[in-house]
This record gives structure tokens, C-alpha cells and sequence, in this order.
């Protein structure tokens, strides 16, 4: 019974963080979990923070 409530609960989590990831791909962001994600256009020139790894700026 426990092993059910721990897959339950490891499937809520993923479950959820799909749902959050559809969202936020559906709403344009380009960034996922950046603050500048709504402002970021693609080649991140723009983002302070995020998508480093997109280009190297080096």
C-alpha cells in the first residue's frame, strides 16, 4: 500500500510539471522559469539570466 502512495504521489509531481511546462510553452515563453522569459525573442539577446546555453555569447 505505501509503495502505491509513492508512485501516486511521484506521478502528481511529474503530472504537474507537464501540465506547467504545456502552459508555459503555450503562452509563448521561450525560457522556461526565467523572469524574462515573456520578453526574451528567442535569441536571448535581450534575457539577463537565462538561455546561456541557447548561444554562446563568448
Amino acid at each position: 500500500m505505501e509503495n502505491i502512495i509513492i508512485a501516486l504521489i511521484i506521478l502528481l509531481i511529474v503530472g504537474l510539471a507537464g501540465v506547467y511546462i504545456y502552459k508555459a510553452k503555450k503562452s509563448g515563453r521561450k525560457c522556461i522559469g526565467c523572469p524574462d522569459s515573456k520578453t526574451c525573442q528567442g535569441n536571448c539577446a535581450s534575457c539577463n539570466s537565462c538561455c546561456q546555453g541557447k548561444t554562446e555569447k563568448e
